[in-house]
């Protein structure tokens, strides 16, 4: 049974960024990302060849949905399985599709490998039920984690108002939000839980290139909830952080280590060392499905994913008369990198807001609120 769709209103529409159709079974509807904010659109997915070109090509995107999707992913693989005389090597091998499709956001494998350890041996009507089930629960646990950052989260916002008794001021980097995620989002929870509590909150949006997952995703979310926001370059935050303008920094996750090094997207390490030099408390939210229970030390240990450089040789816009336009920035002739991540390292991050509330980015932190969790490093890690 689906949660309640609580937070974001498009056009005064309740949406989930994930969801199955009761009257199309064996379809997976996903909002289209790639056209926000210029148009709304959704996409109806019915292969694992199509979930994973949607994850690959960010039809979807962010931490959670991406493990929301990879287990709805291994559902469709259950379909085409069912009837086949070795539906163990069907299973496996879309496995190995969506794990590449996004190597860095561990949320990704994480899904995928708790739908096989569900499905095990089954075969048939029995595999298809139990893959849906299981990616279901994946999605409807993504929500509630994502709440219970919220009311994690929000203490913090609520201990600055009150100390201040004027608008509290947040900088986030990328899109955490309920478009990241199911429903909710992680570094947004706290804040859309302020708003909705009275409390004033503005937030600085850091654009976020080269994708500018900021200037167009979470400008656009936040617009739509009512939240007072403002874009920004994403070189602009240290200057604000100079002048007192940033009372808080909160960002997501793609993964963290269970010693506490945050893999993000690019330019939140920055964004981090800015803060530490000024004093502004630099807090991470994190879902317990990206914690990375397999590397000690993020910044070597940490895939960096490399996307293609058009992203940011070019930009997309829109242009008058209506629909968008891709123009190049840079000279025909230089080349480009295209970084898609980065680490900062744990001895720069204020805390950890997790969905059973806020530890400390460290080993001892994150083992005190997941004791059951152990260790599995991977061949040639040190304990």
């Amino acid at each position: 049974m689906s949660l309640p769709w609580r937070v974001v209103n498009v056009d005064g529409v309740h949406y989930r960024t994930i969801w199955t159709e009761p009257d199309d079974p064996g379809a997976v509807h996903v909002i289209d990302q790639r056209e926000l904010p210029f148009s709304f659109s959704t996409v109806r997915l019915k292969t694992v060849n199509e979930m994973a070109t949607a994850i690959g090509n960010m039809t979807v995107r962010g931490a959670g949905l991406i493990g929301a999707a990879a287990g709805h992913g291994m559902a469709l693989a259950a379909r085409a399985a069912r009837d086949s005389p070795d539906p163990a090597a069907v299973m496996t091998a879309a496995a190995q599709q969506l794990k590449a499709s996004r190597p860095t956001a561990v949320n990704l494998e994480w899904a995928v490998e708790r739908v096989l350890s569900v499905v095990g041996t089954f075969a048939g009507a029995a595999l298809v039920e139990r893959a849906e089930a299981e990616a279901a629960a994946i999605t409807d646990e993504d929500a509630e984690m994502c709440t219970a950052i919220g009311r994690h989260g929000v203490p913090l916002l609520e201990a600055i108002y009150a100390t201040t008794g004027e608008t509290v001021n947040v900088l986030t980097h990328c899109n955490a939000g309920w478009l990241a995620f199911v429903d909710h989002g992680t570094a947004t929870a706290p804040i859309y839980e302020a708003h909705d509590r009275g409390i004033p909150v503005h937030v600085w949006i850091d654009e976020t290139r080269p994708r500018n997952q900021g200037a167009r995703l979470t400008a656009w979310e936040l617009g739509q909830h009512g939240v007072p926001h403002t874009v920004i370059v994403d070189n602009a935050g240290g200057h604000l952080m100079q002048h007192g303008d940033v009372d808080i920094v909160i960002t997501g996750t793609d993964r963290t280590t269970f010693t506490g090094d945050v893999a993000n997207k690019i330019g939140t390490y920055l964004k981090a060392l800015a803060a530490q030099d000024n004093d502004v408390p630099f807090y991470v939210a994190v879902p317990s499905s990206t914690i990375d229970w397999t590397t000690r030390d993020g910044v070597r240990g940490t895939p960096i994913e490399e996307r293609d450089p058009i992203e940011v040789t070019h930009i997309e816009g829109a242009v008058d008369g209506g629909g968008t336009a891709l123009v190049r920035l840079v000279p025909e002739a230089s080349p480009a990198v295209n970084y898609a991540f980065d680490v900062t390292p744990a001895r720069l991050v204020t805390g950890l807001i997790t969905e059973r509330g806020v530890c400390a980015a460290s080993e001892g932190g994150v083992r005190g609120l997941f004791p059951e969790c152990r260790t599995n490093l991977r061949p040639g890690s040190e304990e």
